[in-house]
């Protein structure tokens, strides 16, 4: 584990060793994630996607998560300085990672074409760089295109469940500064101004292979934003998950890797 300097920020970066000659991957983590959220119930999930494809891989925490630099004053008004943010996130933010944020690092890494693997958050960012940037494939897995009912809905769950149940220590583990994770995260997600955030038009625009993962059984999207992903992207490759969460790679780990191994088999 290390930590890079990307725009004056100190990010958390993994990297694991794999073959010089395929394009790497790049894993980027959900709303609430981290370097560390990626291994749960024992299983090393990065680890086990490279192995199985013969990969080397990044897995990064953006900043506010993980053990990245925190977002100063993370409830106040938004400010941006010589690069740099303070205060609550934009309804842009994703873009803003997916256009700013990831290249640089990209950039420092020596990373020209990499294959990105997102969940969440981490998928619809995926996407949006994909929609500007050379990538050699693109994964998303329970991505977010468009905002849903059940998408609020259960964000609002969450932020009772972090001020009066246990996911603040169940997330506490995973973040240096959870309070400032959690509330960039679902402040944003709950404000109004979120609710137009709508990225079809920028998914129309991928050109590299596509492959969308998404539990029948997902509790923060329906799907509906496979659909209109699809729509967008006809090329897209589809897995929809039976027993399948939110989190393919927590439910279904097995069959996940097995998609992933044989989609970039011909892909990438």
């Amino acid at each position: 584990m290390s930590l890079i300097d990307i725009e004056g920020c100190a990010l958390e970066v993994r990297q694991l060793a794999g073959s010089a000659h395929l394009a790497p991957l790049v894993f980027l983590h959900e709303g609430l994630g981290s370097v560390s959220l990626w291994t749960q119930r024992g299983l090393d999930w990065p680890q086990a996607v490279c192995t199985a494809t013969g990969r080397a891989g990044v897995v990064y925490s953006r900043q506010g998560y993980g053990q990245s630099d925190p977002v100063p004053n993370v409830r106040g008004e938004p400010v941006e300085h010589d690069g740099r943010r303070s205060g609550r996130l934009r309804p842009d933010y994703m873009h803003r990672e997916a256009w700013e944020v990831l290249p640089a690092l990209l950039q420092a890494l020596q990373i020209e074409r990499p294959v990105l693997l997102g969940h969440s958050d981490g998928a619809t960012i995926a996407l949006l760089h994909a929609s500007r940037f050379p990538v050699a494939a693109c994964i998303a897995m329970a991505p977010h295109v468009l905002v849903e009912d059940i998408s609020v809905q259960s964000i609002a769950q969450a932020k009772l469940a972090f001020e009066s149940g246990d996911l603040r220590d169940r997330l506490a583990r995973y973040h240096a500064d959870v309070d400032g994770a959690f509330w960039q995260w679902n402040e944003v997600w709950l404000s109004p101004a979120f609710r137009g955030f709508d990225i079809r038009p920028d998914c129309a625009r991928i050109l590299a292979p596509l492959l969308l993962i998404q539990g029948l059984d997902d509790e923060y999207g329906s799907l509906l934003q496979l659909d209109e992903i699809a729509l967008a992207a006809p090329h897209a490759q589809q897995l929809r998950l039976a027993a399948c969460g939110h989190s393919p790679q927590r439910d279904q780990p097995e069959k996940t890797v097995e998609a992933i191994t044989g989609f970039l088999h011909t892909a990438a």
